[in-house]
């Protein structure tokens, strides 16, 4: 990563007559910021009430922006002079990342100038980057990342955290991963009570980690309280499953769970296509099987699920996968709306310091027993 000082302007708010300002980072991605100016570009032109601040290179930026009518007057370019790589180290960046795009993207989230933040940049640089400028919530230990699976639910999503935040997770995280899984859901899905399963090796009561029996039973008496329905454990076939709304786990799993997923997908896909292109019959059958073809790649498109969202810090920030073509942007965008509009950071702050007193009053219990 090279750094350079940073060139930028005195912060101040856009006028978004009463809309949501979304903070960007135009450079993260493996693809440049052409693509993450379409993915903008996209949004501005379904949504109206989005504004942007734009960081980056600002020559770059100003042609790139210039060149869409959807985003005239509509985006505060602040140049910053140094790029957040795939291959920097997050610690290498805590120490020298200030002045880079992603540094600056964070910190008008910071200073109250956007509610919330994109990057398509490094994961595990963006998490460090988020956890010291943005800081945890009182009462968290381990901030989660959570993604979207597709499921066969009404939403057509299930949530899924932690997938790599933190390879770790103790009974009282994985609380905590349950009632911010439960708000984002409530305010990301419009699911009002979400049902809520804790991801194990089977499903009976005595299988598992002693983490994982603690986190049963303190999710289970958290339920009541946080508006959610607490179905159990569940296992790797119920992710995409209409039995559960919102997956908690450690980072590990979910992580492996999530890119094996990825993968198949892909794999499904490839298969698929060289099937229908075997033979003149298949090529002529897949031409009669277009429709269905066609809602099928819509339903399981990566695309349209794109944006993991960093729970548990004074502050919003979605990730958007480092490949996101201008549609992958366009979803994270779109992520980040619904989340800002929702008011979805204040009631995740009352969630968690609710989850708080909780698992306090259950120490309590448990030492004066």
């Amino acid at each position: 990563m090279t750094v350079e000082p940073a060139i930028t302007p005195a912060p101040r708010v856009l006028e978004t007559g009463g809309g949501v300002v979304i903070s960007v980072d135009a450079m993260g991605g493996d693809r440049g910021p052409a693509v993450v100016v379409a993915g903008m570009a996209e949004s501005a032109e379904k949504n109206p009430e989005i504004q942007f601040i734009v960081h980056g290179d600002e020559a770059q930026l100003r042609s790139l922006i210039g060149k869409r009518k959807s985003l005239a007057g509509r985006c505060d370019i602040r140049h910053a002079g140094s790029v957040v790589t795939m291959h920097d180290k997050p610690s290498q960046v805590v120490r020298k990342g200030e002045g880079s795009s992603m540094w600056s993207t964070i910190e008008s989230v910071k200073q109250g100038e956007a509610q919330v933040a994109v990057s398509c940049g490094n994961t595990g640089a963006l998490m460090a980057l988020s956890m010291l400028r943005l800081r945890k919530l009182p009462g968290v230990n381990r901030p989660a990342i959570a993604c979207l699976w597709p499921s066969r639910n009404p939403q057509g999503f299930n949530i899924m955290l932690d997938v790599g935040a933190d390879i770790r997770a103790d009974a009282h995280d994985l609380l905590q991963y349950a009632l911010m899984g439960a708000s984002y859901a409530r305010n990301g899905l419009g699911v009002s009570q979400p049902r809520v399963g804790l991801l194990n090796v089977g499903t009976e009561e005595h299988k598992g980690r002693s983490e994982l029996k603690q986190a049963h039973d303190l999710i289970d008496a958290a339920a009541g309280s946080g508006n959610f329905d607490y179905v159990g454990f569940v296992e790797g076939g119920d992710l995409p499953s209409s039995r559960v709304d919102v997956i908690v786990t450690d980072g590990f799993t979910g992580n492996v769970a999530l890119k094996t997923g990825e993968g198949t997908a892909k794999l499904v896909g490839d298969f698929l296509k060289d099937a229908f292109s075997n033979s003149i019959m298949s090529k002529f059958a897949a031409v009669l099987a277009m429709t269905s073809l066609k809602r099928l790649q819509k339903r399981i498109d990566p695309r349209r699920v794109n944006g993991g969202i960093f729970l548990g810090l004074n502050g919003t920030v979605v990730k958007s996968h480092g490949s996101a073509d201008a549609t992958g942007v366009s979803a994270a965008i779109k992520l980040a709306f619904t989340l800002a509009k929702s008011g979805f950071q204040d009631r995740l702050a009352a969630r968690v310091a609710q989850g708080a007193a909780a698992s306090a009053n259950a120490a309590e219990t448990g030492a004066s027993s």
